[in-house]
């Protein structure tokens, strides 16, 4: 049996057309964007065909598009340039215990320049709650911060609601919506948005490019200095390759968001159904919302299995799964995400992320449910 990868949360293959787009571009362009004769022309063409096509699928101008080198960046920009922007204002920041670290580590920096952060809880099933965004809301609230779909259980958050209050409280409002482009359909104008973060690995574009949305007249100070460049938001020569290559990649996750739900809902119903079939529903536990979720990830818990003997017996399976964000996961730590939700311990520390996407199989479902049964047949003696 070929390898089978189920961390497409962490990062996605490569989509063959957007290879080939960017293959194209490496291969015959190299210019510099800033530069003004003919190649450097050749290349800003490129950067900006890439801005345009990107701000027509996701239902913004082309002007409120930052490219950035991907999410961790577009959120620390967005975090720490509307902080600066509007420090005469306030310095109080409501985000979430759930976030990925790009936003909590961004918002301990802040506090360390003297900002006040409320980190909001989750119920159990990894859900904020409008009505405690509300209830934090001061006179000096500046930012919220608030994921559209959580990266380890998938839970969707219920933002415009809150993007609502945000705007009637005269705050502005950052999303991190890495997780969710490509598999929740929105458009920018229609939601009460003023930043949001995305990069491309996830929706099978190249590692290394992301970008942020920051809404025409949201206040933002430059991170970066050193030139120009995007509008002056973001300074440093742009990838012609990767703006090019996430621009299509966009173009096929939109295009294709249906289909791509669908999929996912499958393969995720099959793994489910064959679990049921293989170890019995009372085995194993989904963690996450049941009614607000990405289809694409399924967090289960296997009480009785820990996580990284589980994760350890998958891999010499030949069977790629997390046990939550890749860039915690390394470190053996218990998830904070999981934790944020008050899961009991049995659940915390069994926990296993299976994200699907391109390439994915129900007969590789099949499989993997197999596997699970065998290793839990020999972990549980």
């Amino acid at each position: 049996m070929k390898s089978i990868y189920l961390d497409h949360a962490a990062s996605t293959p490569v989509h063959p057309e957007v290879a080939k787009v960017m293959y194209h571009i490496l291969t015959e362009e190299y210019g510099n964007a800033s530069s003004v004769h003919h190649s450097g022309r050749s290349a800003k063409r490129i950067v900006n065909g890439a801005r345009d096509t990107i701000a027509g699928f996701l239902g913004c101008a082309p002007d409120e598009w930052v490219f950035t080198s991907g999410g961790t960046e577009s959120d620390n920009l967005a975090l720490l340039g509307a902080a600066a922007a509007t420090a005469h204002k306030g310095k109080h920041i409501i985000t979430t215990a759930i976030e990925h670290h790009a936003v909590l580590h961004t918002c301990e920096q802040l506090e360390r320049q003297g900002y006040s952060i409320t980190y909001l809880p989750a119920d159990s099933t990894g859900r904020v709650s409008a009505s405690d965004v509300e209830a934090a809301l001061r006179e000096d609230t500046v930012l919220i911060s608030v994921m559209f779909a959580n990266n380890e259980v998938g839970t969707v958050q219920p933002i415009e609601e809150i993007g609502r209050l945000a705007a009637e409280r005269g705050a502005l409002f950052h999303v991190d919506a890495v997780q969710a482009l490509g598999m929740v359909p929105f458009n920018l104008r229609e939601l009460p948005v003023d930043y949001m973060s995305f990069t491309a690995h996830k929706i099978n574009g190249p590692q290394g490019i992301g970008g942020l949305y920051v809404r025409r007249g949201a206040p933002l100070h430059p991170r970066q200095h050193g030139g120009l460049q995007e509008r002056g938001r973001r300074a440093g020569t742009e990838s012609l390759a990767g703006a090019a290559g996430f621009a299509k990649a966009v173009e096929l996750a939109v295009q294709g968001l249906e289909e791509r739900r669908g999929k996912a809902l499958q393969l995720r119903s099959t793994l489910l159904g064959e679990l049921d079939k293989r170890i019995g529903q009372d085995s194993y536990t989904v963690n996450g919302n049941p009614q607000h979720f990405l289809p694409g990830i399924l967090n289960i818990s296997f009480p009785g299995a820990g996580t990284d003997v589980m994760l350890m017996n998958l891999d010499m399976e030949r069977i790629a799964a997390a046990s939550g964000s890749a860039c915690t996961s390394g470190s053996l730590e218990i998830s904070h995400v999981l934790q944020a939700m008050k899961l009991p311990s049995e659940l915390l520390n069994s926990a296993i992320r299976f994200s699907s996407g391109l390439g994915n199989t129900k007969e590789e479902m099949d499989y993997v449910a197999q596997k699970v049964e065998t290793i839990l047949k020999r972990l549980r003696k």
